[in-house]
């Protein structure tokens, strides 16, 4: 069997041909010469032959008077679609036009056809489709000259206004940009002025985002690739950048273009593909709207030879290729092949199209099902029709095989089942994306709440330290005020014992000029000079003990110091104590340096005495009152361990339930 690339005829209706081919939307005829089904070597009366292998793009038309063989020598013929591009065979391939040169190509088209016909070339008349004027008009004799091809479809332009709103939104935008570059970057606050300025002027049409009922671009992204949006998508895109760190003024323009979309476009938001919305709403009508078909559409192929049928019909499905059958199979009965096979279509607007061109292709060959009933010798040629009620009620093995896996359904009982599930859809897909709203709306507050909390935290983070800052310069100025007293009182004691040994000097000289008095006296000399040179020892060693109680101050300042430096990460409070208790310790080293000082001096009276007794009470309630701190702090550093073992705890716990 040979097939070529066959010219699909649309439903054989009064006027049919017309609008399938005025209409680019509706059912598409691919350009291309009609097939003929023989197998190789047989013709039949009154048919042309098939052109031959040496003229890939022109048939011409044998002379009457070739003989037999020659007609056998005839093999396939594949055309070439004028319009259809080819990887490896070196011919040019055509690039896809933009939308801006759609119309001056079409008009270029228009315009050569114009020029190109000629005067006597005819017209396909109303009521012919497409395949059966080429058939009727295919050539003219062996004169050479060629009919025109049959009118093609119309290609889908846009017009002349959406060229100039797609131009002036580029303009518009560009303008934009060049304004954005001088002026300068918007504030926070001033972002929802400007998403309303740019709503409104997205509103008005200054800038256009819609190009179709279902396609969508984005006026503010001109240097990005893709500039051809579904409504999801392009709302995805403006609601992502809208919420996005960006430049102030591009989240105002995506949030605007996400308004506009929301109120404006909210049409389109359950809009299908545009193939199947197409197909939907201009579904090819049978000759019957009644009439009723097999379900999926199947094709009838008989007298096919049986090794065409091998390797799944590798060879068939090859030469249908054109009117894109899924799958083929060879119905066997009780006696085996029985020579009829089913082609499968898809379950679509799309492949009844095609069911409905492998009908008609066979039936302009003549090789349809009435051929096949009235034609009493078959001969070697393949018949072809499509499957319908007859055939599925019938009870030889093709009925069988279609009752078994097909259903009989008229039309317009599909175009209402697929309205219902195409309803079912746009509402399951109306929900999804009202679900996923309100998901985004809550990740958004969920964004907000977490975005508060973490500025509340930073607020209180710097109120601390800015607290701790002037706890730690108090501390600071109060402990250099109590060293500087401190360094004052040792200052005066000192100087309190130089006036005293100045005092006992002086003394010692007067006794020295009274040595020529009276033996008393000078027994009385001797006795006070040895009492003086005592108290000189005793003040000798009362000054030691002071310097060396002013190194262990020294010392003890030192190591308060380091203890206070070591200490400067820990609570106030404790810190406040430790400098209690380091202010106790230097009062009771003076206290005890007092004291000792008092000891060396007991030979001067009961004043003294009572000094050392006050001094060495003040001495002992001292120590109590630092013993007392030094409990008190055990306790709180104990309180403190505990506090922090159960904070470790509680932030185990909300670990592990986080």
């Amino acid at each position: 069997m040979v097939v070529a690339s066959p010219a699909v005829a649309a439903p054989p209706s009064a006027g049919s041909a017309s609008r399938v081919t005025a209409t680019s939307t509706a059912i598409s005829l691919p350009r291309a010469h009609p097939p003929l089904l023989s197998h190789p070597g047989t013709t039949r009366p009154g048919q042309a032959l098939p052109p031959g292998p040496t003229s890939p793009e022109k048939h011409v038309r044998r002379p009457a008077g070739a003989g037999r063989a020659e007609q056998n020598k005839i093999t396939i013929h594949k055309s070439v679609a004028r319009n259809k591009p080819k990887g490896q065979g070196g011919q040019r391939q055509r690039k896809p036009s933009s939308p801006l040169s759609l119309s001056r190509d079409l008009k270029r088209r228009r315009g050569g056809r114009r020029g190109g016909a000629r005067s006597g070339d005819p017209s396909p008349p109303a009521a012919l489709d497409g395949s059966a004027w080429y058939i009727a008009h295919r050539r003219r004799g062996s004169s050479g000259r060629h009919h025109p091809r049959p009118p093609r479809p119309l290609r889908c332009a846009p017009s002349r206004r959406s060229d100039q709103s797609m131009a002036h939104g580029r303009q518009t935008w560009s303008a934009m940009e060049c304004s954005s570059d001088e002026s300068s970057e918007l504030s926070e606050t001033d972002i929802d002025d400007y998403a309303e300025k740019s709503y409104l002027d997205l509103k008005s049409g200054k800038l256009v985002a819609r190009l179709a009922s279902d396609r969508f671009r984005c006026p503010f992204c001109p240097g990005k690739k893709k500039q051809d949006y579904r409504y999801n998508e392009l709302l995805q895109h403006a609601v992502g950048v809208g919420a996005s760190n960006r430049a102030a003024k591009v989240k105002a323009n995506h949030q605007a273009l996400a308004k506009l979309l929301k109120e404006d476009h909210a049409d389109a938001a359950g809009t299908l593909p545009s193939r199947q919305a197409l197909a939907l709403s201009n579904p090819p009508k049978p000759v019957k709207d009644q009439e009723v078909f097999v379900w999926p559409w199947m094709g009838i192929l008989t007298n096919v030879p049986v090794e065409q049928t091998q390797g799944g019909g590798a060879i068939l499905m090859k030469q249908l290729a054109d009117f894109k059958p899924l799958r083929y199979t060879a119905v066997y009965g009780s006696n085996g092949y029985t020579g009829y096979g089913i082609v499968l279509f898809t379950k679509d607007w799309i492949g009844f199209k095609n069911a409905l061109a492998f009908q008609n292709f066979f039936k302009s060959q003549r090789l349809g099902k009435m051929d096949w009933k009235e034609t009493k010798r078959h001969g070697k040629y393949v018949f072809g029709w499509l499957a319908k009620e007859e055939d599925y009620k019938s009870d030889d093995p093709v009925g069988v095989f279609l009752s078994a896996n097909g259903d009989l359904k008229t039309v317009s009982d599909l175009e209402q089942e697929m309205s219902s599930k195409t309803d079912n859809l746009i509402a399951n897909l109306a929900q999804q994306i009202t679900a996923k709203s309100k998901y985004l709306q809550e990740l958004e507050c969920k964004c907000n709440q977490m975005n508060l909390s973490l500025q509340r935290a930073m607020e209180e983070r710097d109120l601390l330290h800015k607290r701790y800052n002037e706890e730690m310069r108090n501390m600071e100025s109060a402990t250099r005020e109590h060293t500087q007293r401190v360094f004052q009182e040792t200052d005066k004691l000192r100087k309190q014992l130089v006036e005293k040994e100045s005092y006992i000097q002086r003394r010692s000289w007067q006794l020295n000029e009274l040595v020529a008095q009276t033996d008393m006296e000078r027994r009385k000399l001797e006795e006070e000079r040895e009492k003086n040179a005592d108290e000189n020892d005793s003040l000798n060693m009362a000054r030691i003990e002071q310097q060396k109680a002013d190194e262990c101050a020294l010392k003890l300042l030192e190591k308060h110091k380091k203890e206070k430096e070591a200490a400067f990460n820990k609570i106030l409070q404790l810190e406040r104590q430790v400098d209690e208790k380091q202010k106790l310790e230097l009062d009771i080293e003076q206290l005890k340096g007092k004291l000792e000082v008092v000891k060396h001096m007991e030979g001067e009276g009961v004043d003294v005495k009572k000094r050392s007794e006050e001094l060495t009470a003040e001495l002992n309630e001292r120590i109590e009152q630092m013993e007392d701190l030094e409990a008190l702090n055990q306790t709180l550093v104990i309180k403190e361990r505990m506090t922090n073992d159960e904070i470790q705890d509680a932030k185990k716990e909300l670990i592990t339930n986080y």
